[in-house]
């Protein structure tokens, strides 16, 4: 990494000498690091929670075809997180208890939004890709990743991940 310098990893969690989350800690404290795509099997696991903690930039399972892994690197090359849909939904279904104090002040933070961005947000808690969001919203791709941009930066958020662990956390 730090001869060839790329622009996207695309690194498996479970590795032989280094697990992916400490080798993802070791790509971030590199000066201006690249963004780290992580590989993981259907099974959550520590390392799963881990790499969200150490800031990975996406998962993707490993049955991922090479169109999917395309996409992924060239979508995260480009700032956007990248979340399997499945991976999502279980991560939000197996994410920390729900708590009342918690939920509020979830919910609080989805006010800042526009109707049409948290109708972006309910698809993207889902797992829904851009497209899919677009279709059964009735707009553009370019018009959800713009709502996207947006509502990361109104409730303070990196990725994907964090909007649909926000909504799970607001019981929404």
């Amino acid at each position: 990494m730090r001869r060839l310098r790329p622009d996207v990893v695309l690194m498996d969690v479970r590795m032989p000498r280094m697990n992916g989350v400490a080798a993802l800690k070791a790509i971030n404290r590199a000066p201006d690091p690249p963004k780290v795509v992580m590989l993981t099997t259907s099974d959550l696991d520590e390392y799963v929670y881990g790499a969200l903690r150490a800031r990975a930039a996406g998962f993707l399972l490993k049955g991922s075809g090479p169109q999917e892994l395309i996409a992924a690197v060239r979508a995260v090359a480009d700032g956007t997180a990248i979340l399997a849909p499945a991976v999502t939904r279980r991560l939000v279904d197996a994410f920390a208890e729900h708590h009342p104090a918690a939920a509020r002040a979830a919910r609080d933070r989805l006010e800042r939004l526009t109707t049409r961005e948290r109708d972006v947000v309910a698809g993207v808690a889902r797992g829904l890709a851009n497209a899919e969001i677009a279709r059964e919203l009735a707009m553009t791709e370019t018009t959800v990743k713009a709502h996207v941009c947006r509502s990361l930066a109104k409730l303070g958020l990196a990725n994907r991940v964090q909007i649909a662990l926000l909504v799970r956390d607001a019981g929404q």
